[in-house]
């Protein structure tokens, strides 16, 4: 049986949904521990306490805490949170879909709104991160709204023979952690190490709100993004519904992701996380994957900037040959063209270093598969657009001193070009 994990991960910036087997179990309490030490001793920090919430049952006390016993007596509903989800920075829940209608209705609004309702009051819920686990996916309706609040979504398999031995190791590593046996294996520089990468709450939150403010998400990848959308409620089936606030999370997350790898605008490359966040069944992934590999390779702005510069070389010929034509308008179009081919190849340069650091939310073994996949096509759509680049640079540049050039001297300079020029003014027209 698999065991599933949903991994609701916030910082006010994503959630997650993990496919966990269960006798891997332990990699989300590992995880859990990690998240611990990243956020760092808020306490050191200045800030409030960082809470663990642990829940194995599905029951509102577990979840949510005890009910006081002394509001009770004063006719108050009012529960005992500290300790529990509503006071905890990092949660985790398990068999999250089989709670009761009560538990879900409280739970979308923890997640939704950050708020908790205790008795009269409503309460801020400073929730980071939470990481619930199923043993199968939802199937009835009444749980899609909160299966659609775990925005980011990863199967992990089973545990491969050849990391059995690292996992027994570490297993072995963490039984003697509590003997004392095993300190030698911690030096100073590790506990340096993990305290220099230690984020507050505060942190977490400022990394948020400098990424939506200041990453830009391109046309390209907004347009990416309607593409998937429609191809997948339109050629997979069953159809993949994709709700509006899904695709809005999407690019937030995207925002955050190439600002924390230190970027001022989303790429097509960070578009990949979407692997991990628009499919509903596991199956869905390899084909989401295949469809952004084959966009990101493919290039369709090529042949339109081919065809747009052979426009502007018949108007610089008839600048030059008959001066029937504004100089100035057609070369201020073969500059346009220039800029936009360089951006193009700054572009490409930078989807090539994939697999050296580019994005640091996505994993080594993600980065080398989709490397191996784009490098081959990405360095061939590279030279074609430097081919490209070489003949807009060149026709501007005889545009710009057209007035001491003689009229063949760009059949000299662009003669492919020229002889494709003859053979169109050969073309009867149609």
């Amino acid at each position: 049986m698999m065991k599933y994990a949903l991994w609701w991960v916030s910082m006010r910036i994503s959630a997650c949904l993990l496919l966990l087997t269960r006798v891997i179990k332990c990699a989300t309490v590992n995880f859990m521990s990690q998240m611990m030490k990243l956020l760092g001793n808020a306490e050191a920090a200045g800030g409030s306490d960082t809470h663990l919430a642990e829940v194995l049952w599905q029951v509102m006390q577990e979840l949510f805490g005890p009910l006081s016993m002394r509001a009770l007596e004063d006719d108050r509903y009012v529960r005992q949170t500290e300790g529990y989800l509503p006071k905890a920075n990092v949660a985790f829940v398990d068999e999250i879909f089989k709670a009761n209608s009560a538990i879900l209705n409280t739970l979308l609004t923890v997640l939704n709104e950050r708020l908790f309702d205790n008795g009269t009051d409503r309460e801020q819920v400073p929730l980071l991160c939470l990481v619930g686990a199923s043993n199968e996916l939802p199937e009835s309706e009444e749980l899609d709204a909160l299966y659609d609040r775990f925005l980011i979504r990863r199967q992990v398999s089973q545990v491969s023979d050849a990391g059995l031995l690292a996992m027994l190791a570490a297993a072995a590593d963490n039984s003697l952690a509590g003997t004392g046996l095993a300190s030698h294996r911690s030096s100073g520089s590790e506990a340096a190490a993990q305290e220099s990468i230690a984020l507050t709450f505060e942190e977490c939150q400022e990394i948020r709100q400098q990424a939506l403010r200041h990453v830009s998400v391109p046309v390209e990848v907004r347009q990416l993004l309607a593409d998937l959308r429609t191809h997948l409620r339109e050629k997979i089936e069953p159809p993949v519904y994709v709700s509006d606030r899904r695709l809005v999370k999407a690019v937030g997350l995207m925002q955050v992701a190439a600002y924390t790898s230190g970027k001022d605008s989303v790429s097509l490359l960070d578009c990949m996380l979407l692997q991990h966040i628009l499919w509903q069944q596991p199956d869905q992934q390899s084909r989401i994957t295949d469809f952004l590999l084959s966009q990101i390779s493919e290039d369709d702005g090529l042949q339109s900037a081919s065809y747009i510069l052979a426009s502007i070389f018949s108007r610089a010929c008839i600048v030059l040959t008959q001066k029937g034509e504004n100089l100035a308008s057609v070369l201020g179009e073969a500059t346009a063209l220039k800029e936009s081919l360089v951006d193009k190849l700054i572009s490409l340069k930078a989807s090539q270093g994939v697999g050296r650091g580019s994005n640091m939310w996505i994993s080594k073994q993600e980065t080398d598969s989709v490397a191996g996949s784009l490098r081959p096509k990405l360095e061939k759509t590279r030279k074609a657009h430097e081919a490209l680049l070489d003949e807009a640079i060149t026709l501007q540049a005889v545009l710009e001193n057209a007035d001491s050039l003689g009229p063949l001297d760009i059949v000299d300079v662009l003669p492919k070009r020229w002889a494709e020029y003859l053979r169109g003014q050969d073309k009867p027209p149609r």
